[in-house]
């Protein structure tokens, strides 16, 4: 997928003039097409370049960040989490209950396998990889980086609306799953993985 520019981004005080508008589109984007909760206290938003935007934009306004140079190191970091070939790219959010129990809350997560994150296809089980799994990275974050590769057959299943869909998270003392995954948030998914062929072809613009 097309990474983010410098010539895609609002000036600050174009944004911040426009901010409620941008902010209450992005909330029903989410829910409609991109967030699949997951249980009690867990929630997968899968990312591509309108959910970045909004993102960089945000974390420029806080910031109060406008050095294009700067700018860039952001955009350069933020592009990582666009779908790739044959990818999907989501971020895994564990809600805290209690922040003042926040290390015994997030140690609970610390017991979830590598590939305890799937999407489950009709007959088939994609596991996500976990990309934040290192001790440090889980004891510290509520959030998590997980991508999901996507072959041609998970690809071809995700596309018959038909096969049933839904997101797992396998964890030692019990799984959680999504509700079944609506047609929009299939198709949302599904366009994710075309855009990214065709930026990926050499015949791409």
């Amino acid at each position: 997928m097309r990474a983010l520019t410098l010539d895609d981004l609002l000036p600050l005080g174009d944004y911040a003039g426009q901010r409620r508008q941008f902010f209450t589109a992005h909330c029903r984007y989410l829910d409609r097409y991109r967030r699949v909760p997951l249980g009690p206290g867990l929630t997968l938003v899968f990312e591509n370049r309108q959910t970045l935007w909004f993102r960089v934009q945000e974390l420029l306004r806080i910031a109060r960040l406008a050095d294009p140079i700067l700018v860039q190191e952001e955009l350069n970091v933020y592009n990582r989490l666009l779908p790739g070939r044959d990818r999907l790219q989501g971020v895994l959010i564990i809600a805290i209950s209690d922040e003042a129990r926040l290390t015994e809350e997030l140690a609970f997560w610390q017991a979830l396998p590598s590939d305890g994150v799937r999407l489950h296809i009709g007959e088939q089980t994609v596991a996500a990889r976990i990309v934040t799994c290192r001790p440090e990275d889980r004891c510290m974050g509520a959030v998590h980086w997980v991508q999901f590769d996507i072959d041609g057959n998970a690809r071809r299943l995700l596309r018959n609306f038909r096969q049933p869909a839904f997101f797992e998270v396998a964890h030692p003392n019990g799984a959680q799953q999504s509700p079944p995954l609506s047609e929009d948030v299939r198709q949302s998914l599904l366009e994710d993985l075309e855009l990214s062929d065709r930026d990926s072809s050499p015949l791409a613009a």
